[in-house]
């Protein structure tokens, strides 16, 4: 039976198979917390040996991430830069990946200190940008992957999934995509052709602020055989009670996603009209140079805005003055909090890199939560004020 994807949020198809863990009808899906399974006899196995390898708890969650993206594997590590991490471990010394050059200062953290230490290079370009026959001039014999965010993460740029998939497959190297900003109940990359979702499942589909989690997920059998070996080989599975807080997080995802977007909506046509907001950049404004991209290939805007104020002073003073909206890193959670990349999400990535990129010293990325929405906007209205 085909279901739809707020339903996908809490059921997915039951395991009859006689051999499967019995949960004693438990509604709420058990936490196994345990490191380690007994033998019924030499040669047997219960399915389950050791939690590095698999856990009941995480192979549940990683069912359920997988069916929200349309995957044949996904699987549960123990934060975003964990899964991107695991993906960069596919690629060996020479190989090169073209990146977007508006990317999470993590992400650019981990590329420029470790993958090029690994002997991975990279060819930064603002994908979003570029026609396909543009983009299409900078792979080489040696390019191995299209790596891109989209939204991007803070300037909220677009780039078309189903042209970059399309290229990518003409060159025979694969299309990654990191899905945090939209989570998959607005975005499915996998289904638009890319090879490789990845999420920070601290974002979105915890959506609590409480628990690490990310999520790599495939439609590849050969990329999954791959990952499986190396997520048993560097350990960085999710833990059991981690996994049993995400489960529970994304039951509600999909009246926590509407209701944050249904706020930002609001935000955004605010803050259009305050004098000391310079810019708005949201992909649900008809404006944004992205909006026909995001409208053909998602079912959503999402809840994350990026403004620029008039100076820095002024950005200061918002950070400072806010009160029901916390000034603090990470995003998706059902509190709004708003964050200062250059400092914060962005400290690690060079000055020129930032600024080339548009993140300068007025600029804020707010990410709205399930608060009343005209709360938020008193909020930011006494930030602002003079």
């Amino acid at each position: 039976m085909s279901i739809a994807i707020e339903t996908k949020c809490l059921h997915i198809e039951k395991d009859d198979s006689a051999d499967g863990p019995c949960h004693y009808g438990a509604v709420s899906f058990p936490i196994y917390q345990t490191a380690t399974y007994a033998h019924p006899a030499v040669g047997q196995s219960t399915g389950f040996d050791y939690s590095r390898l698999q856990n009941p708890t995480r192979e549940q969650l990683e069912k359920v991430v997988c069916s929200l993206e349309g995957g044949l594997d996904a699987l549960a590590l123990s934060s975003g830069m964990a899964a991107i991490s695991l993906v960069m471990e596919l690629f060996n010394p020479g190989d090169n990946i073209i990146a977007e050059s508006d990317l999470y200062g993590g992400t650019i953290r981990l590329f420029d200190n470790v993958s090029k230490k690994n002997g991975v290079s990279f060819t930064r370009t603002e994908i979003s940008a570029l026609e396909p026959s543009q983009l299409e001039k900078l792979i080489t014999s040696k390019t191995r992957a299209l790596y891109i965010e989209t939204p991007t993460n803070p300037m909220m740029n677009i780039t078309d999934i189903r042209s970059l998939a399309q290229l990518a497959k003409k060159h025979g190297i694969l299309l990654i995509v990191d899905n945090t900003f939209m989570s998959p109940y607005f975005q499915n990359p996998l289904l638009l052709g890319a090879d490789i979702v990845i999420h920070s499942g601290t974002k979105y589909l915890s959506g609590h602020n409480d628990t690490l989690a990310g999520f790599v997920v495939t439609n590849s059998p050969q990329i999954t055989e791959k990952l499986r070996f190396l997520i048993k080989t560097t350990g960085a599975g999710l833990s059991p009670f981690d996994s049993w807080l995400t489960l529970r997080g994304i039951k509600t995802l999909a009246i926590r996603i509407e209701r944050a977007q249904a706020n930002a909506l609001k935000i955004v046509e605010w803050l259009k009209k305050q004098k000391h907001v310079t810019k708005v950049i949201y992909p649900g404004l008809k404006e944004h140079a992205g909006y026909e991209i995001q409208k053909k290939q998602a079912r959503g805007f999402g809840s994350m805005i990026t403004f620029k104020t008039d100076s820095k002073e002024r950005t200061l003073r918002i950070l400072n003055r806010v009160k029901l909206i916390q000034y603090a890193e990470s995003l998706g959670g059902v509190e709004s909090l708003i964050t200062y990349p250059v400092t914060q999400t962005h400290a690690d990535v060079p000055q020129e890199i930032r600024e080339k990129n548009g993140i300068t010293e007025e600029t804020l990325r707010l990410s709205v939560g399930i608060e009343n929405a005209e709360d938020l906007i008193k909020d930011l209205q006494q930030a602002l004020e003079d």
